[in-house]
């Protein structure tokens, strides 16, 4: 099968790894895949975005760079047509981006069906965080992209409730998880070599991955730190980077613990893991109530004692004290008091650690089996594509001819 993989990420982070864990899959498997984006994607380094759009975002207003956002449509359409001509795709794939409707314009005029993945509900997102000034488009493009996919991916049963609430039937929704790829872990050192290899002290080592910003929560590990270092000599472990780094350093500095704080900026990929095995136990503060976080594979692959928040969309996934331990966000306290627990109890974190890597086997939590199910997804999806053009009569207008105003 060959699968055209579409998509308008420039920036090299957690978006990046699902792109190229899925298509390396859906290759492992032998589909042809062929990824189809900005030329900045391929070019940037993991941890990094593209300079032109970053100044484009910051230069101009809101409403323009949106306008702009629809504009490239035209510029995302041409390549994706190039790419139709060349490889003569069975089924398009594509990332959702809000105002990104090339991907549905070629639907239209191929004819081939159109799987969308959906790993975040874009327009309250942007509506959210960075001031999304045209609104009633905005929310009208999500709405329409995701009904007029033929079948639509989230990544969470949460998210899948957000898409079926705008109209998409059941049937057409398909939740298909985060995963990780074992074999990437299969020579991680231990937990001692690990630090060592980091040059860590040997402290009990609270660890958390990914971009640090404010709702993070990460300032929580710091207050924690700073009331039990003397009865646990713990140190935290901050893998990634962000802006919330310089308030992070400030606030250790100011709770007397700026030397039991290491952050660790931006890693290689295959570095992470080797970070994350000096964790004693690797936390999820806080995070978005719709989101798969791939942190929580790692950590689960790792076999590491994890701590998250005792919400839907991780319960979709973690067992309260099974394979984790589980805080309520809406508690004060409760973090601290999960925290606490587990520093208390090192054969806790043993079992708790030895579930979470049993899990990603049980519940099959790999990005093989997730490329498994999207190419079960797809074929049906063009099955049922040739049965309806062959059931079509025989005067019914070629779609090329009958695309016209109906792009949208």
């Amino acid at each position: 099968m060959r699968i055209l993989f579409h998509h308008r990420i420039a920036s090299r982070d957690g978006q990046a790894v699902h792109i190229e864990e899925m298509i390396a899959a859906l290759r492992r498997q032998g589909h042809e895949t062929i990824l189809v984006g900005p030329a900045s994607f391929g070019a940037t380094k993991f941890g990094g975005s593209s300079r032109v759009v970053d100044l484009i975002k910051r230069s101009i207003p809101g409403a323009v760079y949106e306008s702009l956002e629809l504009a490239y449509n035209i510029k995302a359409f041409l390549r994706l047509s190039a790419a139709m001509r060349r490889h003569r795709p069975d089924v398009i794939y594509e990332r959702f981006s809000l105002f990104l409707f090339a991907g549905l314009w070629m639907r239209r005029l191929s004819g081939l069906p159109l799987l969308l993945e959906v790993n975040a509900p874009l327009y309250q997102e942007r509506a959210r965080n960075d001031g999304l000034r045209l609104h009633r488009l905005g929310r009208w493009a999500q709405t329409r992209l995701w009904n007029r996919a033929d079948h639509v991916l989230p990544v969470t049963g949460v998210l899948a409730g957000m898409v079926a609430a705008t109209g998409v039937a059941p049937a057409r929704i398909t939740v298909i998880p985060n995963g990780i790829d074992p074999d990437r872990f299969s020579a991680i050192p231990d937990t001692a070599a690990a630090r060592q290899a980091l040059g860590m002290p040997s402290r009990m080592v609270i660890g958390f991955t990914g971009f640090i910003r404010g709702w993070n929560a990460v300032h929580r590990l710091i207050d924690f730190v700073a009331l039990h270092h003397a009865s646990f000599d713990l140190h935290i472990l901050v893998v990634g980077d962000g802006p919330a780094r310089q308030s992070l350093q400030d606030h250790a500095r100011t709770r007397g613990v700026a030397d039991r704080l290491t952050i660790a900026g931006i890693v290689a990929r295959d570095d992470v893991a080797r970070h994350i095995a000096a964790f004693d136990i690797a936390v999820l503060p806080g995070l978005t109530p719709y989101s798969s976080p791939l942190k929580l594979f790692e950590y689960l692959q790792l076999g590491r004692a994890i701590v998250a928040p005792d919400t839907e969309n991780i319960r979709e996934i973690l067992t309260d004290d099974q394979d984790a331990l589980l805080f309520d966000a809406n508690s004060d306290g409760s973090l601290e008091e999960t925290l606490l627990r587990l520093c208390r109890d090192a054969a806790l974190r043993t079992r708790l650690g030895e579930a979470a890597r049993q899990t990603i086997t049980t519940k099959s939590l790999t990005w093989d089996r997730n490329a498994e199910r999207v190419a079960a997804i797809a074929q049906a999806a063009i099955a049922r594509v040739r049965r309806d053009r062959s059931a079509a009569p025989a005067d019914t207008p070629n779609p090329v001819d009958a695309v016209g105003k109906q792009l949208l």
